[in-house]
């Protein structure tokens, strides 16, 4: 063979480049597709240039290429089987990470037969992994991971090869990272696969791929095993206890798994362990164990499980700990003042920097007493939440600016009396600060944030400011501000409001506050407006449209809005919540409201409005909330609404609707809430040619109409909501809410009539029934059947024509607190069951 250097010797070290090594990677060059602009690697071959020097390519001795790293390339398009990467015979390592293929793994790989390092994670290959890769017997390193969660779809599948037979020849493997790929195996089956076929494995990455539990024993046998990651999968069983018997074990990751159980202290004490993570396993308990002196832990998160008991002070044994999550689990007691000792150690990696925990993140406990004074010397602190605990006391503001690398502080929703006012508190002081929530902390006064120039959440809501909104509120973050939240104070006046407009503000939240005046004309390009509950007077803006065209969320209700709806409000084409209810709007509905398709919540109630309601409800109708009751609505009840099969509350009530029983709403299967009371709604409710349930119906109210016949016993056999012994009667019994916009919920209110008073359900309560039918002109017997719905909170039958004796049955329904039968024509006796009615 022919040995020269294509542009003389490489200078470094005296060692030439074989040319038909160099024709082979110029060949390669020239059949990918790649971004020159953002190339470090491929860019730099150049037949003119040292071949030494062209980046990402390691020569041996010979001459000879025995590394390829083209890793983040932004390489695209297919790999293609003939490519001449596959007669680099001497390869031993090829990293091909993090590019865009658009193809299968070829199966040419196989001919890489040194290849000891194999790294095509995140590559954008999809399909089947060929089983030629079972083939690169000399492998060490394997990592075909996928972070096919930008798309929900994985990208790579184990099915044939399955798991069993890609590791079985692969003797010599340390390291498999398959994250990511559809492997969808019984846990016996991939542990059993992993411990009979690679015995020196200390590395398993698994994470995500569609393995169910438990795990199996046999995994045991990897005792070289050091960094474990299973999250993602769904093991459904405990965690097991010989997880504390790998001596080496370093990093053990099982979050988001549906573990449940105790979880081992044991693990805890593995002196080696420096990563645990067990997030999100919502059943997994546990407790906080005395830590040993110099513990390895550098990252701790248990955040959404349900660990309780406190927090050890031996927490402050663990110096090098550099990340601690404990969100939303159920500790109390005080946080230990140990742990001021994790500012120590590890100074040389940090050029001397005082601290190296960086979040410490306690939200959602129940930990009691003062902030500790620990907290405010870990100066390296870039996110501190501490909300939704029972802390206490009195804090000013100005001591968390020793903590100058702040970029989230939260206190929301403690004991705590925040003061924000005083020469002390000087915002540049915490320069980084992007993040700052202070809900429910007792302020009196707005702190001046105005020389924040990184903000982008704030919120303030729930305390005790007064007066009015400074004008310097709309310039905070010099335009980077995306979320403020003012709501439930006690502010009054909202000065220049076309301020407003200049912002970039995606989330806007000014509710409950005493503002009054014209209507603030939202952000152009806000997603979430909450006006509501407060005193503006002015008419809806004709172009209101305009203003909330990328608004996912408008709400305005409780104020003192005149006039009619402007068309113009159906060009917010992206509405999931629109809420005008508690006002005195007046008018037609515009009836391109109706058609609009991405409307999830419609709640015009208590307005004035009148007239039919007119257009068609879409085809791909996803409305969950029609609520437009107490207005002076006319007419019949449109067809069209059941095409709305996402409907879980209806309330037309307190209109003068001129209609037969809607028996097309039986179709509607996930309806929770029907109330039509206090219209013109007249004939029989039995719909006999349906055969449709209502399995989640939770509150039936048809009072105050002239409905009559019998009542329809076979209907009530469907309200399964209604009955208990039901197993999945937890799951249908729900708070009226959900999510609209990421972290913002919308909250269902209902108004139901118990006692001769109407009430409003601001959260429905998760066992909360009833049924009201009085008014009406029901005839017959009251069917026995009614004895069945034993969740019943409310029954009213009272105001019709039933006879017969009152059913014995009704004395099963335990939970009744209200029964009205009166003023119909029932005899005989009242039964003695009634008397064990506890809570009537």
């Amino acid at each position: 063979m022919h040995v020269t250097s294509v542009s003389g010797e490489c200078l470094s070290d005296g060692r030439v480049c074989l040319e038909d090594e160099v024709l082979l990677l110029l060949q390669l060059k020239s059949s990918l597709i790649f971004n020159t602009a953002a190339s470090n690697k491929l860019v730099s071959w150049i037949q003119s240039a040292d071949c030494c020097s062209w980046g990402g390519v390691t020569w041996d001795a010979t001459g000879r290429v025995v590394s390829l790293d083209l890793s983040s390339e932004f390489i695209s398009g297919e790999l293609n089987s003939s490519s001449s990467i596959f007669s680099l015979q001497y390869l031993q390592s090829l990293n091909l990470a993090n590019n865009t293929f658009s193809s299968q793994i070829p199966a040419e790989f196989h001919k890489l037969g040194n290849l000891n390092y194999l790294n095509l994670s995140n590559a954008g290959f999809s399909g089947q992994i060929p089983i030629e890769i079972s083939y690169l017997t000399r492998l060490v390193t394997i990592d075909l991971s996928s972070l096919y969660f930008i798309t929900g779809i994985p990208e790579l599948k184990l099915e044939n090869p399955n798991l069993t037979t890609l590791v079985q020849n692969l003797k010599e493997l340390r390291e498999l990272h398959l994250s990511g790929v559809n492997i969808s195996a019984k846990g016996k089956e991939w542990c059993q696969s992993l411990s009979s076929s690679v015995p020196n494995l200390q590395a398993l990455s698994l994470s995500r791929c569609f393995l169910s539990g438990p795990i199996d024993s046999s995994l045991e046998k990897l005792q070289y095993l050091s960094r474990i990651r299973l999250d993602g999968n769904n093991f459904s069983s405990p965690v097991p206890e010989f997880l504390a018997k790998f001596q080496n074990l370093t990093c053990l990751r099982l979050s988001f798994c549906g573990l449940y159980g105790t979880f081992p202290e044991k693990i805890f004490q593995v002196p080696t362990l420096q990563i645990l993570d067990i997030e999100n396993n919502m059943l997994l308990e546990g407790s906080l164990p005395e830590f040993p002196l110099n513990g390895a832990l550098e990252t701790l998160i248990l955040s959404d499980t349900k660990f309780s008991g406190k927090v050890p002070d031996s927490i402050g044994n663990l110096k090098i700990l550099t990340r601690i999550e404990l969100a939303r689990c159920n500790f109390s007691g005080p946080i230990p003042n140990s742990m001021a000792d994790l500012t120590q150690l590890f100074n040389i990696l940090l050029n001397a920097s005082s601290s190296v925990l960086h979040t410490l993140d306690l939200s959602s406990n129940n930990l009691e007493g003062p902030i500790p004074e620990s907290v405010f010397e870990l100066q390296g602190l870039y996110i501190l939440d501490l909300s939704s605990n029972k802390f206490n006391g009195t804090v000013e503001l100005s001591k968390f600016q020793k903590l100058g690398n702040l970029t989230t502080l939260s206190l929301s929703y403690n004991n705590l009396w925040i003061i924000a006012s005083g020469s002390d508190f000087i915002p540049s002081k915490l320069p980084h600060l992007t993040t700052l929530k202070l809900a429910s902390c007792q302020l009196g006064t707005l702190p001046d944030l105005s020389s924040q120039s990184r903000l982008s959440y704030l919120d303030l809501s729930e305390n005790q400011i007064q007066g009015e909104i400074p004008k310097w509120i709309w310039k905070v973050g010099n335009g980077s501000l995306i979320h403020l939240n003012l709501s439930l104070n006690l502010l009054e006046d909202l000065p220049e409001p076309s301020s407003i407009l200049s912002t970039n503000l995606l989330v806007l939240d000014l509710h409950s506050n005493q503002l009054h005046g014209r209507i603030p004309t939202p952000p152009s390009c806000s997603a979430y407006v909450d006006y509501s509950n407060n005193s503006f007077t002015s008419f809806i803006p004709d172009d209101i449209g305009t203003y909330i065209s990328l608004n996912i969320v408008f709400m305005l209700s409780k104020n003192n809005i005149t006039g009619i709806i402007p068309e113009s409000i159906c060009n917010a084409s992206y509405l999931s919540v629109l809420d005008l209810s508690d006002n005195a709007l007046s008018g037609k509905i515009p009836s391109c409201l109706i058609e609009i398709e991405t409307l999830a919540v419609l709640n015009l109630g208590r307005n004035k409005f009148s007239g039919i309601i007119s257009g068609e409800f879409p085809g791909n109708c996803v409305l969950q909330t029609l609520d437009l009751n107490g207005n002076l609505l006319e007419g019949k009840i449109p067809v069209s609404l059941a095409k709305c099969k996402e409907l879980e509350v209806l309330n037309l009530g307190n209109n003068q609707m001129d209609d037969n029983f809607p028996c097309w709403l039986k179709n509607i299967s996930n309806l929770r809430v029907l109330v039509l009371r206090a219209n013109k709604l007249h004939g029989p409710i039995g719909c006999p040619n349906s055969n449709s349930t209502w399995p989640m119906v939770q509150i039936v109210d048809l009072a105050h109409n002239n409905f009559s016949g019998e009542l329809p016993a076979k209907c009530f056999l469907t309200w399964r909501a209604m009955m208990a012994g039901d197993d999945e009667v937890e799951s249908k019994h729900k708070n009226l809410e959900f999510e609209v916009l990421l972290g913002w919920y919308y909250q269902d209110a209902v108004r139901v009539t118990s006692k001769g008073q109407e009430l409003e359900l601001v959260k429905i309560l998760t066992l909360f029934t009833s049924i009201d039918l009085s008014r009406n002109n029901f005839e017959g017997e009251i069917p026995e059947v009614m004895g069945d719905l034993t969740l019943l909170y409310v029954l009213n039958l009272s105001g019709n024509g039933f006879t017969g004796r009152i059913p014995s049955s009704l004395g099963q329904l335990r939970q009744l607190e209200s029964l009205d039968l009166s003023m119909n024509k029932l005899s005989g006796e009242i039964p003695t069951q009634l008397a064990s009615l506890n809570f009537l």
